[in-house]
């Protein structure tokens, strides 16, 4: 079922510039994912940033593709949809923005969030609770530039992929092994611990999968297995790279594929979206 397959659409990698995604559907596919992260607290932002976000998606929404209708239309669809956990203090400032977009189509308001989205402290950056060697709580989280240390909203710390030698997990402890310049100024490994050993290993999984993805130029070859036994994990990531996609992007001669948005019940768990003020601008405060 196609409106399924939207709806339980989870992007893995955000692209550094949104600007790259040529495709329409492709575009729309990942306003989706914003938009579920908004109504879920998934995207800490101010409350600025929140109403304008949300603005483009009334804007690129299917109901509004007629321009001339009045305001009140808009605003009866706000206070019946949840884009934001906190959305019933923003109402006002979300219809001012949506009244500069008048006359901006779907595609263009895809493109404006986007563009919004990316220039976010938080954009696609997961939070997973651990802690430091000295039992601080800390998350830690992985991008496209490397691995980041979070104290709720604050990176306190940056490993870049330059930086980093090897990352491994024993038990629930997550380890960062430096190289020896780096190690230099300080240890050479660094130890978080995590939930459980499934949560580190998780972890682990996604830190090689962003490597993979954004720092290779092709997709890794898989390691013959052992006949008898191995040592670890022989995860690998599956699948084209960032680069071989753009430059596949640049060659194919593909036409685009027309597709219709049509409005579906949203299928966000009311329970997620109960009102916090809070829950858009501090992180540290979410269960």
């Amino acid at each position: 079922d196609p409106k399924e397959v939207l709806f339980k659409f989870m992007v893995k990698f955000f692209p550094v510039d949104p600007g790259h995604l040529r495709e329409e559907l492709t575009r729309y596919l990942f306003t989706l994912q914003i938009k579920k992260d908004l109504a879920l607290g998934r995207l800490p932002c101010s409350d600025k940033s929140a109403a304008l976000l949300v603005s483009h998606l009334l804007q690129s929404s299917p109901r509004s593709l007629t321009h001339a209708l009045p305001v009140s239309p808009d605003e009866q669809h706000l206070a019946t949809h949840r884009y934001l956990p906190n959305q019933e203090y923003l109402d006002n400032k979300i219809m001012h923005y949506h009244r500069r977009h008048g006359g901006k189509t779907q595609a263009e308001s895809d493109v404006q969030l986007l563009d919004v989205a990316r220039k976010l402290e938080m954009y696609g950056i997961r939070p997973h609770p651990a802690s430091d060697g000295e039992g601080m709580q800390i998350n830690l989280a992985v991008t496209h530039m490397g691995g980041l240390v979070l104290r709720g909203n604050t990176k306190i710390n940056t490993f870049n992929w330059s930086k980093i030698r090897k990352l491994s997990f024993k038990r629930k402890h997550f380890l960062i092994k430096l190289h020896a310049n780096i190690a230099a100024l300080c240890k050479d490994t660094l130890e978080f611990t995590m939930a459980s050993r499934d949560a580190c290993k998780a972890f682990w999984k996604t830190c090689v999968e962003y490597h993979a993805f954004f720092r290779l130029s092709e997709e890794p070859k898989s390691k013959p297995k052992a006949l008898l036994c191995s040592k670890g994990s022989s995860f690998r990531y599956s699948g084209r790279t960032q680069r071989q996609l753009l430059e596949h992007g640049r060659k194919a001669k593909m036409k685009s594929l027309p597709f219709e948005r049509k409005h579906y019940t949203s299928r966000y768990d009311e329970r997620q979206c109960r009102s916090s003020p809070d829950l858009l601008t501090d992180v540290s405060k979410q269960v």
